[in-house]
C-alpha cells in the first residue's frame, strides 16, 4: 500500500457499544486554556506522569469508579449533548449491513501511524472522537431522565465554554443504555485519523486497553451540531480558466456581482472570485451526490492548467484572504446536508477530504481516558 495515499478506514461491526471508563478531567481553570496543551506534547512517554503530577496538585481529577458520561457543552450560543464512553473496537464489519460506525472521508496511513504511536507513548486518549447519530427514543429517554437530576460537574471553562457532566454508573442504567445503543449507526463527525489510529492499536494488541477508544456520541436530532462547508482556494487558477473548466464539465458560469453570487449559493451552485471579479457556477449535481464531490471529480479536473494547490478553509473570510493578491480563485461552497451525508456513506462512498465542518467541538480536557486503567470487561 502507498503510505502517502488516502485510503478508507475499516468499518466497525454492530452492535455499537460504549463502555464505562474512569475519566480524567482537567480542572476548569485549565480547560480551554491553550497552555494546557503542554500536557500532551513531546516527550509523549512522559504524558501519563505529567497528568499524575497535575492530579497530585489538584489540576486533574481521576474518577475512582468507571462510568459513561453525559457531557453537555455550550459554545457560541449552541448547546450540544453527547454520551461519552469507551467505544468497543473489537469487531470489524465484513458486509455493508454489519457496519455501525461510518467514516465520511479517507485517511492518510502515515498520519494514522503517527497518531497511534503517539497515543501508545502517552498511554491516554486525550479527547473523544465525535460521532453523530439519529438517536432512538430509548436513548433520548435515558438522556432526558439524566437531565432532570443535578449534574456531577457544572462549570464555565477558561475559554468560555459552559459544561455540565453527569456520570452514569448504576448497573440498571448502564444495561438500559447498552441495550438502547445496540442498534445505533453513527457517522464520524470529527476524528477520522484518531479513529483509524484506535483501530491500528487494537489490531496490534487485541484483548487489552486498545480494544476500546474514547468517543462522544451526539444525537443530531436532539442537540444538533452545526454542519458547515469547507471552502476551496485554487492557487494559481484564474476566473477565465474556471470558466473554461465549467464549459468542459457541463456547469454554467455566470459573471456577476458579489451580492448576486453569494445570494445564489445553494446545493448545486457555488460562488467564485479572484478577489476582484465574481461569478456564479451552477453545477449538474446528480441525485444523492454533493456539490463538493462534483467540484473534485469534474470541475477541478477540467481546468486547462492544474492548480498549484487546492487550499481548504473553514471560513469565507479565510478563503477570501487568500485571493486578495490575485493569486488564485476562491470557491465558496454550500453547506452540506446531514441527511445527504448519511445517504452517501450508506451507499459506501466517501466525500473528498475536508468536505464538512461539524461545530462546535468541546474544549480539550473535559474527559480523558487513561490506557493504564483496567479496561471494563465486555458482556
Amino acid at each position: 500500500m502507498d503510505e502517502s495515499s488516502v485510503v478508507t478506514p475499516p468499518y466497525l461491526a454492530g452492535p455499537l457499544r460504549l463502555l464505562p471508563f474512569r475519566a480524567l478531567m482537567l480542572s476548569p481553570a485549565r480547560i480551554g486554556d491553550p497552555s494546557s496543551a503542554r500536557a500532551f506534547v513531546r516527550p509523549y512517554r512522559d504524558v501519563a506522569d505529567r497528568l499524575r503530577r497535575w492530579e497530585r496538585t489538584g489540576q486533574v481529577r481521576h474518577d475512582s469508579e468507571p462510568a459513561i458520561y453525559l457531557h453537555e457543552y455550550t459554545a457560541g450560543g449552541i448547546t450540544v449533548r453527547g454520551l461519552v464512553g469507551a467505544l468497543d473496537l473489537s469487531h470489524r464489519a465484513v458486509t455493508r449491513g454489519e457496519r455501525a460506525v461510518f467514516p465520511h472521508e479517507g485517511i492518510h496511513p502515515l498520519q494514522v501511524a503517527d497518531l497511534a504511536d503517539r497515543m501508545l507513548e502517552m498511554q491516554v486518549n486525550p479527547a473523544p472522537i465525535l460521532l453523530v447519530h439519529r438517536g432512538h427514543a430509548a436513548v433520548r429517554g435515558i438522556v432526558e431522565e439524566l437531565l432532570e437530576t443535578e449534574p456531577d460537574h457544572a462549570f464555565t471553562d477558561r475559554g468560555g465554554q459552559r459544561h455540565r457532566v453527569w456520570a452514569v454508573r448504576g448497573t440498571d442504567q448502564l444495561a438500559a443504555l447498552d441495550d438502547a445503543l445496540a442498534g445505533s449507526r453513527a457517522l464520524i463527525a470529527d476524528g477520522h485519523h484518531r479513529y483509524a489510529a484506535y483501530l491500528r492499536l487494537q489490531e496490534e494488541a487485541p484483548g487489552g486497553p486498545g480494544d476500546l477508544g474514547l468517543a462522544m456520541l451526539v444525537d443530531q436530532d436532539d442537540t444538533p451540531l452545526f454542519l458547515g462547508p469547507i471552502h476551496r482556494v485554487l492557487a494559481g487558477t484564474t476566473l477565465d480558466q474556471l470558466e473554461s473548466a465549467a464549459a468542459r464539465s457541463g456547469a454554467t458560469f455566470d459573471r456577476t456581482t458579489e451580492a448576486q453570487a453569494v445570494a445564489r449559493l445553494g446545493p448545486d451552485t457555488l460562488a467564485a472570485t479572484d478577489g476582484v471579479a465574481w461569478a456564479s457556477v451552477h453545477l449538474e449535481v446528480p441525485r444523492n451526490r454533493a456539490a463538493v464531490e462534483v467540484v473534485h471529480e469534474q470541475l477541478v479536473p477540467a481546468l486547462p492548467v492544474r492548480p498549484d494547490e487546492v487550499g481548504r478553509h473553514h471560513s469565507v473570510e479565510d478563503a477570501l484572504a487568500q485571493v486578495r493578491a490575485g493569486s488564485g480563485v476562491a470557491l465558496l461552497l454550500p453547506a452540506p446536508d446531514f441527511d445527504l451525508v448519511l445517504r452517501i456513506v450508506a451507499a459506501g462512498r466517501l466525500l473528498p477530504e475536508k468536505a464538512t465542518s461539524f461545530q462546535p467541538k468541546p474544549h480539550l480536557g473535559v474527559l480523558i481516558r487513561s490506557l493504564r486503567d483496567e479496561p471494563v470487561a465486555r458482556r
